[in-house]
């Protein structure tokens, strides 16, 4: 008989790829749609504000690396999980990124937000470090637990309330604006989830979304992100403007649809959908209002 064929050799996936390729494997596993959001959203309020333009910089520098590191640490330390549900929209999960290298970005865009940071000022640097440890804390071990809900809130208060603190002067954020941003974390938080409970459920994540259930979280994610589309056209002093207040009302009808549809359709992608068009709603009124009583 002849000899059997000498199996293949296995090799290193990653040996193969190119900087080319790691890079935009990286990309992919920054959360590259939240990291863009997260990002242009703190960068539009500093113009909103009249942040001068070495300030816009700094802020889009410094929220791009620590929103950077918050992704990167999130699939460097659910690789496991990952590949155990059969992500494979997970670079990590296709080896198309090693976890150590994926480890190692996530540490080198944290030293680099303490150091982009610290030009803007040290109570301003202190919100978004805050932030970004709140970011960690919930990729860490938060993300687990009924508290779930509380790193999205404090750290979407705390981005706003950087931007602010970050402008030439001793101003301070109005008291609205760290609000609407909490509503919208919480809410952002909601939404996120839910296409993704019965695979985080399956890897031991319990978090306030898979306590709630899928019906009810469908119902509250549109229903806080409307709220905080609210308070952003009500929150500044004066008479609302026409423009947020019709965007306003949109948002408002928008989370009402989102959630009846929640309600008796709970497996209905379309809750998620439509929270997501709330707040991106809620992002343009943000912005809109950004300029006039933000600063104290």
């Amino acid at each position: 008989m002849p000899d059997a064929p000498a199996a293949a050799p296995v090799r290193d996936p990653h040996a193969r790829r190119g900087p080319a390729a790691t890079a935009v494997a990286l990309a992919r596993a920054s959360h590259l749609g939240p990291t863009v959001v997260v990002t242009s959203l703190c960068t539009a309020l500093a113009v909103g504000v009249g942040a001068p333009g070495g300030t816009v910089l700094l802020v889009l520098g410094v929220v791009l690396a620590g929103q950077l590191s918050i992704g990167w640490s999130n699939d460097w330390l659910d690789a496991a999980r990952d590949r155990a549900v059969g992500r494979t929209d997970k670079p990590v999960v296709t080896g198309a990124v090693a976890p150590g290298t994926l480890r190692g970005a996530a540490v080198a865009a944290v030293l680099a937000s303490v150091l982009l940071s610290l030009p803007t000022g040290l109570a301003a640097a202190a919100a978004h470090l805050g932030a970004v440890a709140m970011g960690w804390a919930y990729n860490v071990r938060l993300k687990s637990t009924a508290a779930s809900w509380l790193p999205y809130a404090v750290a979407f208060a705390l981005l706003p309330a950087f931007v602010v603190l970050a402008l030439p002067g001793d101003g301070r954020p109005a008291a609205w604006l760290p609000a609407v941003g909490a509503l919208l974390g919480v809410g952002a938080h909601l939404a996120n989830v839910l296409p993704d409970l019965e695979d985080d459920a399956a890897t031991g994540v319990r978090g306030l979304p898979h306590r709630l259930g899928r019906r009810a979280t469908g119902v509250l994610a549109p229903a806080v992100l409307a709220l905080a589309v609210v308070v952003a056209v009500l929150g500044p002093p004066g008479a609302p403007r026409p423009v947020p207040a019709v965007v306003a009302v949109l948002a408002v009808g928008t989370g009402a649809v989102a959630g009846a549809v929640g309600l008796v359709r709970d497996r209905s992608r379309l809750p998620f959908t439509l929270a997501m068009v709330v707040a991106v709603l809620c992002v343009v009124v943000l912005v809109a209002s950004g300029a006039r009583g933000a600063v104290t």
